[in-house]
């Protein structure tokens, strides 16, 4: 899969992708918007609203892995291992958790 995403940020060129990724993230957002819009009740009845819980699942996961596509194109563009952001990540959780911890 690295080769396959590597020649789609390669054909299209990184700041082509950049650009694009703010279309990808602006849809993730309307849909993570439209799934909690459902989730806290906006519908009149549980019929519609466990009707249509598949629709909005399945659109913030297409959307997620539009999102995880793009990102990808970067990390391996750039030449970032997967264990660099791991850890980078780990320090970010971790300093949240202590904000968290400390009421802030």
């Amino acid at each position: 899969m690295k080769d396959k995403i590597l020649k789609v940020v390669n054909h299209y060129g990184i700041l082509n992708q950049l650009k694009y990724m703010s279309t990808e993230q602006f849809e993730l957002n309307e849909a993570v918007i439209n799934a909690e819009g459902y989730r806290v009740g906006k519908y009149d009845s549980w019929q519609k609203m466990n009707a249509n819980l598949d629709y909005y699942r399945n659109h913030v996961k297409e959307e997620l892995a539009d999102n995880l596509f793009m990102l990808k194109q970067i990390q391996l563009y750039f030449g970032i291992t997967d264990e660099e952001i791991q850890e980078v990540m780990n320090y970010k959780i971790d300093r949240q958790i202590e904000r968290i911890e400390n009421g802030n």
